[in-house]
């Protein structure tokens, strides 16, 4: 694993406390300084469209997996020993899988994928890829930050194989600190059905100041 490198600092400044609503900002760059500085402050990017600046993120209901609190059914369990799981090996085939223009309500932009695929170089993201017969099956990827790692997408190509990326990616994180923190961003059924809980935005960033002060799990230090 390629050891954290801190880049030059963010010349913007979030708004704290943020504004009332999820959305907290617009503008700005995708420098890895500022896309780092965000999450320290529980605020990430995603773009509205093409045709208007970044928009940043802080929502008001936070979903969170709690260490210990993935939902794991007999068939997800199945269908890992279906599959291969490997960590940071094709960071840039899971976010192009996320990135698939076929997918509803995709977000990931050329201008995110270069962002993050910059931030895996320099070692603050994360990929875990899950491989089937037929080459990547699904994976995740998210932003590690001492205990933090917030989740930013995943995807499949054939069944749970997501959910086994989720399994592995939280065997990785859970060493017995129960400081660190799995954000997921917004609440879904989807996300509920897996262990996934709605705290609110003041619970979240007391939570994440705690946790940016947890060291990197043992394999990504």
């Amino acid at each position: 694993m390629t050891p954290p490198v801190e880049p030059a600092p963010c010349r913007w400044q979030f708004p704290e406390p943020p504004p009332q609503g999820d959305l907290v900002g617009l503008g700005g760059d995708l420098e890895p300084g500022t896309i780092l500085a965000a999450y320290r402050q529980g605020v990430f990017p995603m773009p509205v469209d093409d045709r208007r600046p970044t928009a940043w993120w802080s929502p008001r209901d936070r979903a969170v997996i709690p260490m210990g609190g993935l939902l794991v059914s007999r068939s997800m369990r199945r269908s890992a020993r279906r599959f291969e799981v490997t960590v940071d090996r094709d960071c840039a085939g899971v976010i192009d899988g996320c990135a698939d223009p076929a997918r509803p309500g995709g977000w990931i932009d050329a201008d995110i994928r270069a962002a993050y695929l910059r931030l895996h170089q320099l070692g603050w993201v994360h990929s875990v890829e899950v491989w089937g017969s037929d080459g990547l099956a699904g994976g995740l990827y998210g932003v590690a930050i001492g205990g933090l790692f917030a989740g930013e997408s995943m995807f499949h190509r054939e069944r749970d194989a997501s959910k086994v990326a989720l399994m592995a990616l939280l065997g990785i994180l859970d060493d017995g600190e129960s400081a660190r923190l799995v954000d997921v961003q917004w609440p879904t059924d989807h996300l509920r059905r897996l262990g996934a809980v709605s705290i609110g935005r003041v619970a979240y960033l007391a939570r994440l100041r705690t946790a940016l002060a947890v060291p990197l799990p043992a394999g990504w230090r």
